[in-house]
């Protein structure tokens, strides 16, 4: 089993630049929750982003249809980013086990503060890809030296000049290469 209590850059960057489209089981429409925050954020990146919350199922956030599970929501679905306690995290992980075939999946993504090492075991196992207490958007961030545009030190020293992304202000992408900034 892998050690998730450090990540490579490489290795989340090798994550955020595989990964088209996300199940974001718990997002919000409440726009104080973090959950709201990095849907919209990571929508803007260009990812195609399934909010699942079984109290808003058939509604529409952020431009998005809401599904009540994740077995509702239709392929392909490359990583479950898991916005809920670490005690559901057990359970999520076991769906996205069972319909990693059906939908895609390649990535058991758990958010900061959840931590499941039952879970990490059993998707490991099962061939899925696991990060856990890290948060997409803070890592794109990090990485792509957003981050860094505001003042946060995030580690990479480098002359080059960063990609932009197709519209917005500080809108950097991410570089596949070596985990570095574009």
């Amino acid at each position: 089993m892998m050690d998730h209590d450090h990540y490579s850059d490489h290795y989340i960057t090798g994550i955020l630049t595989s990964v088209r489209s996300i199940a974001m089981v718990g997002a919000s429409a409440n726009t104080n929750r973090p959950s709201y925050f990095a849907l919209k954020y990571l929508l803007g990146k260009d990812y195609i982003v399934h909010p699942v919350n079984p109290t808003m199922a058939g509604s529409i956030l952020l431009g998005q249809k809401v599904y009540g599970s994740l077995e509702d929501v239709p392929g392909p679905v490359e990583m479950v980013d898991i916005f809920r306690g670490a005690d559901e995290a057990l359970e999520i992980t076991k769906d996205a086990i069972r319909l990693k075939d059906k939908l895609g999946i390649k990535v058991v993504w758990m958010q900061l503060s959840v931590r499941n090492e039952e879970a990490a075991k059993l998707a490991e196992e099962a061939g899925l890809t696991v990060v856990m207490n890290r948060c997409p958007k803070i890592e794109y961030g990090r990485l792509s030296g957003e981050i860094g545009w505001v003042g946060v030190d995030y580690g990479v020293i480098s002359s080059a000049r960063p990609r932009l992304a197709k519209t917005g202000y500080q809108n950097l992408l991410l570089s596949a290469r070596r985990g570095q900034i574009g």
